[in-house]
């Protein structure tokens, strides 16, 4: 996707080799005409899928996946990393490694949100090693729903998490493919 690519290199910030930072459109602040144009890529890409929810963890992924429902008409659930008091303990977890954070988190949804009879997209702002798409794909096991897809707006196709989750059989569309962060400039595929 050509905006995506241009706001990367104009505004996205390279930390180091492995880390990219682009908290002025997609994590902190959000550019609502691009992730509508994100959202519309997304439903294109996976048009041909019977999709009755989208799921996402908290909380860079949930603009997006907003947006997609919003074109698709379906509802949007996230996992929560902390589950909240109000939650009862009806409810599908699994663990989740952050190698950016440097911590695990118990993922949560409500077994109320997920059905035997659902169809998941499944949204992620990034994919590097793959550890929150398969987190999110174990909960839509455990409500014994099915994966459709997995949509990452960006992949940094040098760590494994795409050929991770291909290789377990999921069908994973990234708009954003990143070949590697050579001299302060992002290369893509």
């Amino acid at each position: 996707m050509d905006l995506l690519k241009q706001r990367i290199q104009t505004d996205g910030l390279i930390l180091n080799d492995s880390l990219l930072k682009v908290d002025s459109f997609l994590n902190q602040q959000i550019d609502p005409e691009l992730m509508m144009k994100i959202g519309e890529e997304f439903a294109n890409r996976f048009s041909n899928e019977k999709i009755t929810k989208i799921l996402t963890i908290e909380s860079s992924g949930i603009a997006v996946s907003v947006m997609t429902g919003l074109i698709l008409k379906v509802p949007v659930v996230f996992a929560r990393k902390k589950k909240p008091t109000t939650t009862t303990d009806d409810v599908y977890t699994t663990k989740v490694y952050s190698y950016t954070k440097g911590e695990s988190n118990i993922i949560t949804i409500s077994k109320k949100f997920l059905s035997p009879e659902d169809h998941v997209l499944i949204i992620d702002d990034f994919l590097a090693n793959g550890e929150a798409a398969a987190g999110l794909t174990k909960i839509v096991e455990q409500a014994n729903a099915k994966v459709v897809g997995i949509g990452i707006v960006i992949e940094k196709s040098f760590q494994p998490g795409a050929r991770k989750l291909t290789e377990a059989g999921y069908r994973v569309e990234s708009l954003a493919r990143i070949k590697a962060f050579s001299n302060g400039k992002v290369q893509f595929l």
